[in-house]
């Protein structure tokens, strides 16, 4: 069974409150899980280093979801593989005053990679079709009389839509992955950093205040996924109440996302090949006598392999 079942490409539509939240149907032991995630971030490793040298595509992966599903430990867990080279997060909060004077997707543009390089995005321009829906903050904002204000999430889909399509066509793809946590599991995890102290400092009111708006976020989620899952931008709904797997499945979307992008290392011209020979040759001649024997030993032994 294959992850692919928890994508959604815009050939069916979500519907949310069917989808298992603590399912564990493709790997249900953790420490199964665990070791093959392991295996999973050391072939990333590879393929970043791989994608970093070629230069020729870049890769947004977006995780959106409801607070306490795990977004920061899962980039932690699965990312961290990841060298410095090349690698950016961006997380998007409320926007600032200098922001909100811009187009809502300005301030999402400024963090688009280069080929060659992953960004990450910790929350994204969905929180306008996210929050922005669900407390209606596009009324409060200035907006020119022209903007008709019953149709503004609609048309942010499709902004969206086209913005996520045109980075496609520049050779940046999106890979959006929902964590898909359930109600009583967030509850448990509030009282988790409410009763232990080194988590303290996770838990405000404001998180639990939200809670309040539970259905209208997950109308407001299903609706986003629907709107703007494409083939080329897909969407992921992974189940989230058990960390463990969560990350799993996540990094086999990653992987398999890099292995589908398929970098490879710059190939060496033969004119190039054969200067390497002179350089060489002035290298051992620059090197103590043992350093440069050991050097040609090595050369051998490698050549009978």
């Amino acid at each position: 069974m294959s992850f692919e079942k928890y994508r959604y490409d815009g050939s069916h539509a979500l519907k949310l409150s069917k989808c298992e939240t603590d399912e564990t149907s493709l790997c249900s032991d953790r420490r199964d899980a665990e070791a093959k995630m392991s295996q999973n971030n050391g072939r990333i490793d590879e393929l970043q280093s791989r994608l970093y040298a070629e230069k020729k595509e870049g890769v947004i992966f977006l995780f959106q979801a409801m607070d306490a599903a795990g977004k920061d430990g899962t980039i932690r867990a699965v990312l961290s593989c990841l060298s410095p080279h090349g690698v950016h997060e961006a997380a998007f909060k409320a926007p600032s005053a200098d922001e909100l004077a811009h187009d809502f997707l300005w301030r999402i543009a400024a963090k688009v990679p280069a080929k060659g390089e992953i960004a990450i995005f910790n929350r994204s321009q969905y929180e306008d079709v996210l929050i922005g829906k669900v407390k209606q903050l596009y009324r409060s904002q200035a907006n020119a009389r022209r903007i008709d204000l019953d149709k503004v999430i609609e048309r942010r889909y499709e902004d969206i839509r086209h913005f996520e399509e045109y980075l496609y066509r520049n050779n940046v793809r999106t890979v959006k992955i929902f964590l898909n946590v359930s109600k009583d599991e967030q509850a448990r995890r509030f009282l988790s950093r409410i009763e232990e102290p080194e988590k303290n400092w996770k838990f405000s009111g404001s998180d639990y205040e939200e809670r309040a708006y539970w259905d209208d976020y997950q109308e407001a989620f299903e609706s986003a996924i629907n709107a703007t899952s494409t083939e080329h931008c897909p969407w992921y709904v992974v189940p989230a109440d058990h960390k463990w797997y969560m990350r799993y499945v996540v990094s086999e979307i990653i992987l398999a996302t890099l292995k589908d992008m398929d970098p490879r290392y710059p190939e060496v011209t033969e004119d190039r090949l054969a200067t390497f020979a002179k350089y060489k040759e002035e290298l051992l001649k620059q090197l103590p006598e043992e350093d440069a024997a050991r050097q040609e030993k090595k050369k051998k032994d490698k050549d009978k392999k």
